[in-house]
């Protein structure tokens, strides 16, 4: 009977030491893993100064930008230029060995492009000039034709209520419109014989009243048989026509000069092969089109800084990728769009994609703060709490369009880091599209947008380089580069360490969701709402949570902990309820 005690007891000792030293060996894993991604954070701190960004945003906002034309292309070339300085190698030259690779894709464009050149307009009778290219480069719609050499010189007539212009005679006039160019365009020139027109429609987000020299780009319909004109205006110059129309008949003297060619679609697009799963890919886009510093040559800047210095510390060994980090510019969601859409099999393995858009505010000037645009989730339904559109805004959404997964929270965390090393503020949207991740998420891919709003700058001539910050061109990149190698050898630990956050973000969300309801059920709302959101809010997290699978290879190593965090947050939904119907 002893000796058998004896041995039970020796087995028991056994088995304490055998899971001590599993225990020691996970947690070793897990501070060995935490101490690498701390090291690789200060390596990319130390080497992403933001100085290639602001230098490539500098040459890139020189250049009225649009696809196919002279601005866009030089941009195109300076990017690549900068590639091969940091050892990417044209694809078409690269061997089986070369990690770091580039190509640039040429497309016959279906419409001819268009750039600007110059444009004069001035009020007879008066000696300064109402607007002039040389100080307003927004001031000629896109798609504008030239006027004769000699330029154009017609009464001006003000449409108040432009659902009475087809009522108007309007042949051989300018109208001035406080309405978009183009809603006019078919009414006033195609059928009603307009040589031209002016048109005023800035927004209040730009404060107008404050920013009287800003233009926000406008667009007519590309027509080669009418060759028909537009230009925008800023709100002095809409003002003082308004008052040099209040005084009697006003005739302007009008001379726009602009380029209209046949081109080709440029896309640049670079790799860095993973080592254990090429395949597998991490997709940074940032559109190369529009005219601004911000809006986008900033993020074109800080996606080039990000893959030259992910090469060089590849090179030197501080970060080994298991999978393919690819950078891509070009066109604005229809290069996105192409990327995801003519190779179905590459498509299946993009695992995320996100979009670099507006990304080197100094919101000191331009206003907003930093953002994270969310994936779909409630608050692009229910939006209350902490949670607000911007004045961008959004559509209301539906269950069936949610997009639950671990992205979202996980890069939240990432740049709220950054955000407290780097005393930068990082604040968060509901989904409202409009940008590069659009086509990722259409094709089923976790995707988000980083980017600024407000910004009293959006889309105008005034959005120039003195409103890009250094700074936060480098926070951006810091945190983008780390969150992506942490993503780029996901494991079984990140798993582990992302269904925690995930389950802590449930919770926050959860708490404050439960407030929220309880405000909602003071004001009158009724109980089968509230309860509907904190389902919502319930299912989308369950199914989060589930996302994490995609990290391991073998599903049953994270399994158990998927389930105990699924449970938890069950746990907690019915807490909720019931405190609800209290």
């Amino acid at each position: 009977m002893l000796k058998k005690c004896l041995g039970i007891i020796v087995i028991i000792v056994i088995i304490v030491i055998v899971v001590s030293c599993k225990s020691k060996k996970t947690a070793f894993t897990f501070q060995d893993k935490q101490q690498t991604t701390t090291n690789q954070w200060n390596a990319i701190n130390d080497e992403f100064t933001g100085n290639q960004a602001y230098e490539t945003t500098a040459f890139i906002e020189k250049y009225w930008r649009i696809v196919g034309n002279t601005g866009f292309d030089k941009s195109i070339y300076k990017i690549a230029e900068q590639l091969e300085k940091a050892g990417y190698v044209l694809e078409e030259k690269a061997s089986p060995n070369d990690i770091f690779t580039y190509r640039i894709e040429k497309r016959a464009l279906q419409h001819p492009t268009w750039e600007s050149i110059d444009a004069l307009v001035s009020i007879d009778g008066e000696e300064s000039p109402l607007l002039q290219h040389a100080t307003n480069r927004n001031m000629i719609a896109i798609n504008s034709h030239s006027t004769p050499n000699e330029g154009i010189n017609a009464e001006v007539i003000h449409i108040e209520d432009i659902k009475k212009l087809k009522d108007i005679d309007v042949k051989g006039k300018i109208i001035f419109v406080e309405s978009s160019p183009a809603r006019v365009f078919e009414t006033a020139m195609v059928k009603g014989g307009a040589v031209g027109i002016l048109s005023y429609d800035n927004p209040k987000y730009l404060q107008p009243e404050k920013n009287t020299t800003s233009i926000q780009f406008r667009s007519i319909p590309l027509n080669q048989d009418i060759k028909g004109w537009a230009i925008a205006m800023s709100h002095a110059a809409k003002e003082r026509l308004k008052s040099s129309l209040g005084k009697g008949t006003v005739r302007l003297n009008v001379m726009v000069e602009t380029k209209i060619y046949e081109s080709e679609e440029l896309t640049i697009i670079a790799e860095i092969k993973g080592s254990a799963y090429p395949k597998e890919r991490l997709v940074y886009s940032a559109h190369v089109q529009e005219p601004g510093a911000n809006d986008n040559a900033t993020g074109v800047g800080v996606a080039l800084e990000m893959a030259t210095v992910t090469a060089k510390l590849v090179k030197e060994n501080t970060f080994n990728p298991k999978r393919t980090l690819t950078f891509l510019w070009g066109d604005e969601i229809v290069s996105t769009r192409r990327y995801v859409q003519e190779d179905k099999e590459r498509a299946r393995d993009i695992k995320w994609g996100i979009s670099l858009d507006m990304v080197g505010e100094n919101t000191a000037i331009t206003g907003g703060s930093f953002l994270i645009e969310k994936m779909p989730d409630p608050s692009a339904i229910w939006t209350r709490g902490n949670d607000k559109h911007t004045e961008w805004g959004g559509q209301k959404m539906k269950l069936s369009q949610m997009k639950p997964h671990y992205l979202n929270d996980f890069l939240i965390e990432a740049f709220k880091t950054q955000g407290k090393k780097a005393n930068w503020v990082v604040n968060t949207n509901p989904f409202e599209g409009g940008s590069d991740h659009v086509p990722f998420l259409r094709a089923d891919i976790p995707s988000v947008l980083f980017w600024h709003f407000t910004d009293q700058f959006y889309h105008t001539d005034n959005d120039r380089l003195d409103k890009v910050s250094k700074q936060t061109l480098k926070n951006v990149g810091v945190a983008s580069l780390a969150s992506a190698y942490q993503l780029l050898n996901a494991d079984e630990n990140l798993a582990r360490q992302t269904i925690l956050q995930i389950e802590k973000a449930a919770m926050k969300r959860l708490e404050e969701e439960f407030k929220q309801s309880k405000i909602a059920l003071n004001n009158g709302d009724d109980m089968k709402t509230q309860v509907s959101i904190i389902k919502a809010w319930e299912d989308w997290y369950v199914k989060a949570v589930e996302t994490t699978k995609d990290m391991v290879s073998d599903h049953s190593l994270i399994a158990p902990m998927i389930e105990n965090t699924q449970n938890n947050i069950k746990a907690e939904v019915v807490t909720i309820l019931m405190d609800l119907h209290d």
